[in-house]
């Protein structure tokens, strides 16, 4: 077998399948003991603002460890009728802050020994991206959602228990259900980006935007490859790049930072499709599973956009 066909296609996949399958069976899990009750409480103040039941609650805490877990939380509370669409919408959008702090860590110490201390600022501002899309999500769900009834925060000892067994019983069942679909939707979604990226679909798609980039005139052109890197969501490269011209002196702190910003805000399309999709559709149906991507990613974009102008604004 070719081996950068194992390297580039199947390892990834089966890196890909077997953390959703690990997470969706601790969902399930955690759900059949009732766990996730107690997780909800943690997140039950913010919740009851947003008029989000527990089943939101309850992801929202589970996402500071484990944003696909959370994400088995939210299918398996919208498969059962538990949350509505809208409900679902609301709550994934919710989780943005939890969603980004997981990954915190790793964007800090991939960004510091390179940057070093615009590290911080780029990480910081980032940071309050995410912050301004769940505190906007609490607003918009008051609104647009009706306070759910009492019995949808029922105590914990006004619920029936399970045994272990029981529990255990139920969550590997629940779980046989799903990995079927799981496998054969993951599987396909994956290969065809794999294909779009192999055939150059994404690389002609990066070359039409850079070639489209008047709009970033504001921008020095030093920081155009820096973009153009990102474009490809190749996060090194871009961070290689923006080490080199700022070492060099080709830009400040802040025009690195700027860039480095926009780069992530124009890589919104290419990480939705070769990244977030494939794990969405394993958990949701297609069209949901696109719907959720499309509106997460939007409002992503949208509060990046903000803070980069805020920041541009300052820094100019």
């Amino acid at each position: 077998m070719d081996a950068s066909l194992v390297s580039n296609l199947i390892w990834p996949l089966l890196r890909l399948l077997m953390g959703m399958a690990l997470a969706l069976l601790a969902a399930n899990v955690l759900e059949a003991l009732q766990w996730t009750r107690y997780l909800a409480r943690l997140a039950a103040p913010l919740a009851r603002f947003a008029h989000l039941r527990d089943a939101a609650g309850a992801a929202f805490a589970l996402a500071f460890l484990s944003p696909v877990a959370a994400n088995g939380v939210l299918s398996q509370a919208h498969d059962e009728g538990t949350l509505s669409r809208k409900e679902l919408l609301f709550a994934n959008l919710f989780n943005s802050l939890p969603n980004f702090l997981v990954h915190l860590p790793t964007l800090f110490l991939l960004t510091w020994p390179v940057l070093g201390p615009p590290a911080a600022c780029y990480a910081g501002l980032c940071l309050l991206a995410a912050a301004a899309r769940t505190l906007l999500t609490m607003l918009a769900a008051r609104v647009f959602l009706p306070p759910p009834s009492r019995t949808d925060h029922a105590p914990l000892r006004d619920r029936p228990s399970k045994s272990l067994r029981e529990a255990l019983h139920t969550a590997w069942d629940r779980f046989r259900r799903r990995v079927p679909r799981l496998v054969c939707v993951t599987i396909p979604v994956y290969i065809l980006m794999y294909l779009l990226q192999k055939y150059g679909w994404f690389g002609a798609a990066q070359n039409w935007l850079a070639g489209h980039a008047d709009w970033l005139s504001f921008l020095k052109p030093q920081a155009l490859g820096i973009i153009v890197l990102h474009l490809a969501a190749e996060m090194g490269a871009a961070l290689a790049a923006a080490g080199s011209v700022f070492n060099t002196g080709g830009l400040t702190a802040s025009e690195v930072v700027l860039a480095l910003l926009v780069g992530n805000i124009v890589s919104t399309p290419m990480r939705a499709l070769r990244h977030q999709l494939p794990s969405y559709a394993g958990f949701f149906k297609p069209v949901l599973a696109l719907e959720l991507v499309l509106v997460n990613q939007a409002l992503r974009a949208a509060s990046m956009v903000c803070v980069a102008w805020l920041y541009w604004r300052h820094a100019g």
